[in-house]
C-alpha cells in the first residue's frame, strides 16, 4: 500500500521513514511538510542519501488522496485537527501522531493542550490505538489517534493491575523519566546542551497534557479511577522513557511471584512487550530503537505496594513503531510485519 507522511521533518517523521522503508507492504509514496516545501529531506538529514530520495511535498489534501492510501500525521499538536478531517472524508486511512484526537471530550484538550478542540464530532471518530490493549477496534479503524509515549510506556504498565482490579484506585502514583528528543526537534531553553547536560529536571508539575490521556484510558478499565499523580522529568540522554509506577495493592495474598505471572499472562501474545523474570528490572538502553515495552514488576509485604517499572524507546513503541504496529492491526498483517528490530546495544 501506499503511505503519504505529513511532518516529516521532525523525530517522530523521520523515525517513520526509518522503519516504513523496511516494511514489505508499504510504499511512501510522498513526504509533506508546511515550511520546507520543494527541498530533499535528505538535504537536512544526510543520514538518508541513498534511503529517501523524495522532494518534500506541499500538503494538498485533494492531491495526497490521488496517490495515498494511508497517511501518517506527525504534526505539531494544533495542526492535525485542521488536516485530518479532510483526508478522512476522501476516504483515506490516517493515523494520527499528534494529541489531537486523543482525548474524546473538546473541553479537557482545550484546557490541557491551551488549543481550539477538535470538534466533538471529529474526536468520537478517532480510535485510541493501545496496539496491545484495544485491538478489535484499531482492526475498524478509519482515523486512529497513536498514543502519547509516556502514556504507552505507563498504561502497559498498569493495565493488568487495572483490568484485573488488584491496585487501590486512588493510589496510584507515576515517576516518568524521558530522554530529550520527547521534546521535539525544535529546541528550547529546557532542551539546550548547557542546561540538560549533566542535569536531571522536573516539568510541567501537575500540568503535562498526557495527564488526560492516561486518565481517560484508565477510567474506561475502571470507572473508580478518576485521577492520578504523575510527574515527569528530563534526562540528559537522547531516546528513552522509564516510569516507575507505585501503588497499593488491595489484597494481602499478593507476592511478586504472582505479580509475574499475571503480566506474562497478560502480555503472553504480545510480541512487543516482554516481562521480566522475578527480582529484574529493565533498562531504556534495552530496548533502544526498537518497538519493544520491557516490564519489571516487584511487591513489597512490607508497605503492601506493588512497584512496575515500564521501559520504552519514546520515538519507537512511543510514537512511529506504534503507529506503524496500528497500521498492521489495521490492515491485517502480521502485528510485527517491518518491526523486528533488534534493540541497539550498547
Amino acid at each position: 500500500m501506499k503511505a503519504a507522511i505529513i511532518g516529516v521533518t521532525g523525530y517522530g517523521g523521520i523515525e517513520l521513514v526509518r522503519l516504513l522503508n523496511n516494511h514489505p507492504h508499504v510504499e511512501i509514496q510522498s513526504i509533506h511538510s508546511s515550511s520546507q516545501e520543494g527541498t530533499r529531506l535528505n538535504e537536512n538529514y544526510p543520514h538518508l542519501v541513498n534511503h529517501m530520495p523524495l522532494q518534500l511535498e506541499a500538503i494538498d489534501s485533494a492531491k495526497i488522496a490521488e496517490q495515498a492510501d494511508v497517511v501518517f500525521t506527525a504534526t505539531p499538536s494544533g495542526i492535525s485537527s485542521q488536516i485530518v478531517p479532510e483526508l478522512v472524508e476522501k476516504g483515506l486511512k490516517v493515523i494520527d501522531l499528534s494529541g489531537d484526537f486523543r482525548l474524546q471530550e473538546p473541553l479537557a484538550y482545550e484546557n490541557w493542550y491551551k488549543k481550539p478542540a477538535p470538534s466533538k464530532q471529529n474526536l468520537e471518530k478517532a480510535v485510541y490505538g493501545l496496539s496491545e490493549w484495544n485491538k478489535d477496534a484499531i482492526k475498524a479503524a478509519t482515523l486512529l489517534a497513536n498514543p502519547g509515549c509516556y502514556p504507552t510506556a505507563t498504561l502497559l504498565g498498569l493495565a493488568p493491575l487495572v483490568t484485573n482490579g488488584l491496585i487501590e484506585e486512588n493510589s496510584i502514583i507515576i515517576d516518568a523519566k524521558s530522554g530529550i528528543s520527547g521534546a521535539g526537534k525544535n529546541p528550547s531553553a529546557v532542551t539546550h546542551y548547557a542546561e540538560t547536560n549533566e542535569n536531571l529536571k522536573i516539568y510541567k508539575v501537575n500540568q503535562h497534557q498526557h495527564i488526560p490521556e492516561i486518565e481517560q484510558m484508565l477510567y474506561r478499565w475502571n470507572n473508580n479511577i478518576q485521577s492520578v499523580t504523575f510527574s515527569t522529568h528530563l534526562i540528559p540522554m537522547t531516546r528513552g522513557i522509564m516510569t516507575t509506577i507505585y501503588g497499593n495493592a488491595k489484597t494481602n495474598d499478593m507476592t511478586t511471584n504472582r505479580l509475574v505471572d499475571l503480566y506474562k499472562t497478560c502480555y503472553k501474545d504480545s510480541p512487543f512487550v516482554r516481562v521480566r523474570e522475578q527480582g529484574q528490572f529493565p533498562s531504556t538502553r534495552e530496548v533502544y530503537g526498537s518497538n519493544y515495552c520491557d516490564i519489571g514488576v516487584a511487591y513489597d509485604e512490607r508497605t503492601g505496594r506493588i512497584t512496575v517499572v515500564s521501559v520504552i524507546d519514546n520515538l519507537v513503541k512511543g510514537a512511529a513503531g506504534q503507529a506503524i504496529q496500528n497500521l498492521n492491526i489495521m490492515m491485517g498483517y502480521e502485528e510485527n510485519t517491518g518491526l523486528q528490530l533488534t534493540p541497539i546495544f550498547p
